[in-house]
């Protein structure tokens, strides 16, 4: 097991920071946080609360929790803001909406993600990690110390971990969503990696939605479990490159069903999904297709909005890290899990580039430690 070491020169460094409170509860969001949208009050209604830290952590899942974790132990005493239904999503991320994890190691018969989510915490909280349920509205990144806003804190912070993920896109239509009406987790997903080894989806008819790489490369994953496989598709050709869709198409377990959208989704007697109303969108012919599993392949959104471009991003919003880091272009601010990673998106490499977050933190403070006055 990899091992964080403390160096003399950074404990003695950020002594300051071990004078704070081990651990402070986490708190009610102020109703103004709710969805992780607006801007907050940060002037003149509401006096912040100020706070310092050597590291502040932005998110709550795999990625945001293993950097607490190893940043805790190196006695560093990280602050994170997990968020109050940032992006619509509970503390603790994408793992919140899911069920059965069965692909995260150290849990052989598998576990519900919202109880991983809550270890991941505790494991935090035990380390010594000051875990606040509040959303980030803001950042400055132009000042040093880093400045992190909540609607009620203000934290001044020499290193910033920005692991707030990205959401998976869903399409609406009746049946799609959760509840008593809604098959999402009972047969509806939006990662057959993680979840299309699943018994209820082993040796029957599975269905995708998209036409990108994404969903060719989901396509021909379920293709090992499914007994067939359908993409459904809104146009007349696919946007995947060539080769992806070569390989879709010469895939004997897949058909392609052309022009259509999903109307409706519907269920069986055991509540699980078991057909969808479809809709030609050129002849207008509705028909039935019997499905027990349907997955969105229709991209994500990575939660960058509230940098209001202080970092740089790529074409799709996702932080811009130095290959083989989580660095970004500005020194002393990282990003790890999904809010970077656009190819894999899954919970071990989430905490993977947590790991790689919290290290790269720890030695970028070692190296500015020793540098008398430039931080008050």
């Amino acid at each position: 097991m990899t091992r964080i070491r403390v160096l003399s020169g950074l404990k003695k460094a950020f002594s300051v920071f071990r004078k704070t409170p081990s651990l402070v509860p986490s708190v009610s969001p102020s109703p103004s946080s709710v969805g992780g949208r607006g801007m907050g009050s940060t002037t003149g209604e509401v006096e912040l609360e100020k706070m310092r830290a050597a590291t502040c952590i932005v998110g709550s899942g795999p990625a945001a929790h293993t950097a607490a974790i190893y940043t805790a132990r190196a006695e560093l005493k990280p602050i994170l803001f997990e968020g109050w239904m940032a992006n619509g999503i509970a503390p603790g991320g994408q793992l919140t909406t899911t069920t059965d994890v069965e692909n995260f190691p150290g849990f052989p018969q598998g576990i519900m993600g919202m109880d991983l989510t809550e270890k991941f915490k505790e494991q935090s909280v035990r380390f010594g990690t000051r875990v606040f349920t509040e959303t980030v509205v803001r950042l400055d990144l132009s000042v040093r110390p880093f400045r992190v806003y909540t609607d009620t804190k203000q934290v001044d912070a020499d290193t910033v971990i920005i692991a707030t993920g990205a959401v998976a896109k869903r399409l609406d239509f009746p049946g799609a969503g959760e509840g008593e009406d809604g098959f999402w987790n009972r047969g509806i997903s939006a990662c057959a990696v993680c979840d299309g080894a699943a018994p209820i989806f082993r040796n029957r008819p599975l269905a995708v939605i998209g036409g990108g790489d994404s969903a060719m490369e989901e396509a021909n994953f379920l293709t090992k479990y499914g007994s067939k496989v359908y993409i459904i598709h809104r146009r007349d050709a696919f946007r995947a490159s060539k080769i992806m869709q070569k390989r879709t198409l010469d895939n004997p377990k897949i058909e392609v069903i052309w022009n259509t959208e999903v109307l409706k989704a519907s269920g069986n007697e055991s509540g699980s999904l078991s057909g969808l109303n479809l809709r030609n969108t050129v002849t207008d012919e509705v028909s039935v297709l019997e499905v027990s599993g349907l997955f969105f392949a229709i991209g994500h959104e990575p939660a960058t909005k509230f940098l209001e471009g202080q970092l740089e991003l790529d074409s799709a919003g996702y932080i811009v890290t130095k290959p083989g880091t989580t660095q970004t272009n500005i020194p002393g601010v990282f990003a790890a899990g999904d809010v970077q990673d656009k190819k894999w998106r899954q919970a071990i490499t989430a905490a993977g580039t947590g790991c790689m977050a919290a290290l790269e933190a720890e030695h970028y403070l070692q190296e500015i430690g020793g540098q008398e006055g430039k931080y008050s």
